[in-house]
């Protein structure tokens, strides 16, 4: 059975199916972070329209984690309209709780940023979310948790 995540937006819920095979360290580290309550009340502090909505900054930059860096776990995914995958900084090793969805074809991405997830019901409720680097109001995630 496939695991999956819930992240409830402001606009709705989203449903994440976890690609567990493709970057178990990553899936296990957003699962605990998640569970953790580290998500709730964080904002989407970096939505690019016809690119992605980036998420996972306590300190609502982009500049901010969890403190705990991940190996990167590159994969066959292609960053393709609701992929989800982990931002980093230049270091390709520096992936730590920012994560981000894609609206649109970001193949570019492609074998450069790890691919832990696939959006599998909701992604309207991404479309929905506020536009800007950053929003001038932005939408903020209500929870984010694993389901049985």
């Amino acid at each position: 059975m496939t695991e999956k995540m819930v992240l409830e937006l402001e606009t709705g819920p989203v449903t994440i199916e976890l690609l567990a095979d493709k970057a178990p360290n990553h899936v296990a580290r957003i699962k605990e972070l998640a569970d953790d309550g580290f998500y709730d009340g964080l904002t989407l502090h970096r939505v690019i329209e016809g690119f992605m909505a980036q998420m996972g900054c306590p300190t609502g930059n982009g500049t901010g984690g969890s403190g705990k860096k991940l190996k990167a776990e590159f994969n066959d995914v292609s960053h393709q309209r609701g992929v989800v995958s982990m931002a980093r900084a230049q270091d390709p090793n520096s992936g730590d709780s920012q994560f981000f969805i894609c609206f649109d074809d970001a193949s570019f991405l492609d074998g450069q940023y790890t691919a832990w997830g696939q959006v599998v019901d909701g992604m309207e409720n991404v479309d929905a979310v506020e536009r800007g680097e950053p929003p001038a109001s932005p939408t903020k995630i209500v929870t984010f948790r694993s389901v049985a």
